[in-house]
C-alpha cells in the first residue's frame, strides 16, 4: 500500500491523483495531511507538493469527458469533508480515463458514483438551506454580519449568490465550525482565516443603533403573522430543521 499525503486542497488532490498515473501506483490511498494516522507501518508514504500545472492537467482531461457540470460535482464532494471523498473521487478519475467517451457519473451501478450522487445531494441541500436561512446583523461599521455552522463546507459554493445579490452593502458570513469567512467590500468577495479561533460572544454589543429595532420588528411581524390554530409543528420542522433555528431571529 502507497499513501499519498497531500495538503487538503483542491489542487492538492488533484496534484495527487496525477502522481497516482505518473508512478502507476496500483495499490494507493491519498490522505490528507491533518487526517493522516499511520496504521499500516509498512506503508510506503509519498509527501505530494501541490503543482498547479499537474493539478489543471489532470482537470482538464476530466471536462473533456465530464464537462464542467462533472467537475462542479467533484467539486461538492471536496467540499462535503465526506472521509471517503479521496477515494471516491480517484475513483471517478480512473474509470473517466478508461472510458473517455461516456459520462462515468451516471453510472449509478457502481458504488463510488452512485455515493458522489448522494453527496453532492446533500450538499446542494445544505446550500438551498444557507441561501434561505442566512440573517445579517448590521454592526456598528454598517457591515451586515452573519454566522453560519453547516454540516458541510459550502461556503464557497454559495459565494456567488450572496455576492450577485447583495451588491449594495458590505457583508460578512463567517463559518463557526471552520473559522474562516467570507467578506464582501463593495468590490470584491475574499475569504479570510483568523489565525486564531475567532470569539463571536457578546457580539451584540457591536450592533448598530437600529439592529435591535429591526430584530424587535421582525419577531413581532412573525409572530402577528403567524395563525395559531394552522400550527403544523412537524411539517414546519421539515422545512426549517431545528438545528438552523439558533440563528434565525424570529426564533429568539
Amino acid at each position: 500500500m502507497t499513501t499519498l499525503l497531500y495538503d487538503a486542497s483542491f489542487d492538492g488532490l488533484f496534484t495527487a491523483i496525477f502522481e497516482v498515473f505518473e508512478y502507476r501506483y496500483k495499490d494507493v490511498e491519498i490522505v490528507s495531511r491533518e487526517r493522516f494516522r499511520q496504521e499500516n507501518i509498512f506503508a510506503e508514504i509519498h509527501e505530494v507538493v501541490t503543482q498547479t500545472d499537474k493539478s489543471e492537467r489532470v482537470l482538464k482531461k476530466l471536462e473533456q469527458n465530464l464537462r464542467k457540470q462533472g467537475i462542479h460535482k467533484l467539486l461538492k464532494v471536496f467540499f462535503s469533508e465526506d472521509p471517503e471523498l479521496e477515494k471516491v473521487i480517484l475513483s471517478a478519475v480512473k474509470q473517466s480515463v478508461k472510458n473517455p467517451e461516456e459520462n462515468i457519473l451516471e453510472n449509478y451501478a457502481d458504488t463510488d458514483i452512485m455515493k458522489i450522487s448522494k453527496i453532492c445531494k446533500s450538499v446542494d441541500r445544505e446550500s438551498h438551506r444557507m441561501t434561505a436561512f442566512v440573517r445579517f446583523e448590521k454592526m456598528q461599521d454598517d457591515i451586515f454580519f452573519a454566522k453560519i455552522d453547516p454540516d458541510f463546507n459550502v461556503l464557497p459554493l454559495i459565494r456567488k449568490h450572496f455576492s450577485d445579490r447583495y451588491q449594495d452593502q458590505k457583508w460578512m458570513i463567517f463559518d463557526l465550525r471552520r473559522n474562516y469567512g467570507l467578506l464582501y467590500d463593495l468590490e470584491t468577495s475574499d475569504f479570510f482565516y483568523p489565525e486564531e479561533k475567532l470569539e463571536i460572544k457578546n457580539y451584540q454589543e457591536k450592533f448598530h443603533d437600529d439592529e435591535k429595532n429591526y430584530q424587535t420588528l421582525w419577531q413581532r411581524y412573525f409572530t402577528k403573522t403567524n395563525i395559531v390554530e394552522r400550527k403544523n409543528l412537524k411539517l414546519h420542522v421539515q422545512h426549517v430543521p431545528k438545528r438552523y433555528w439558533k440563528y434565525l431571529t424570529e426564533k429568539w
